[in-house]
């Protein structure tokens, strides 16, 4: 594959990734209500749920649920489901971590989970790669699934690099959070509106 186009592909994919959106918001909840370990752990799961979805636009499979109404809506809104009912977990949240200062063991490998389960869940995600893909696809020796699994790898990699910078960077403002009270103890609330938001796009997005 020639180099500029890749080089194109790396700075799209960038600058789509930057965007504010589910995948980032969702990484800065978990990093500012528990750490940046949290943060990583659900980064983790993300790009996992990428995998599946990089696959299912290579092979054809998001097309297909595109072409289907109802394949789509189901998964839209079992989706967005899941998103209300983390948000539903979170306002039921008592005291905050960031006002007492005390956390529990954190389960790495359940927020890990939670952002495979709301990666595949969104089938917008597959829409999204199925669009994005094929503009960059050039005649060559490469075969065009080939060239749409390397693509795929070169989103994946630098997605989960500016995921984790943004687990980082809501640690350092979960810090400052943590010196203001009056935000600190509401932490749980902010976090299940920023969920609901989330889930009601979701819910909400058309083909």
């Amino acid at each position: 594959m020639d180099l500029m186009i890749l080089v194109s592909f790396l700075g799209v994919a960038i600058f789509l990734t930057v965007m504010p959106g589910p995948d980032n918001l969702f990484v800065m909840i978990q990093s500012i209500s528990q750490n940046k370990k949290a943060g990583i752990a659900t980064s983790l799961g993300l790009c996992t749920g990428l995998i599946v979805h990089i696959t299912a636009a290579t092979v054809g499979i998001s097309a297909m649920v595109y072409q289907s109404a109802l394949a789509f809506s189901i998964v839209k809104y079992v989706g967005a489901a899941y998103l209300l009912y983390l948000a539903f977990q979170s306002f039921r949240e008592k005291d905050s971590i960031l006002l007492n200062g005390k956390q529990k063991p954190l389960d790495y490998s359940a927020l890990y989970k939670k952002g495979i389960l709301m990666n595949i869940l969104n089938p917008k995600v597959s829409i999204f790669f199925l669009a994005l893909l094929p503009q960059f696809v050039v005649p060559s020796s490469i075969g065009v699934s080939v060239q749409m699994m390397i693509l795929g790898g070169i989103f994946l990699v630098q997605a989960l690099i500016i995921f984790t910078l943004i687990s980082v960077f809501s640690e350092k403002v979960r810090d400052v959070l943590s010196g203001k009270p009056a935000i600190a103890k509401r932490m749980n609330v902010i976090k299940g509106s920023l969920l609901t938001l989330i889930g009601l796009q979701i819910a909400l997005s058309q083909k």
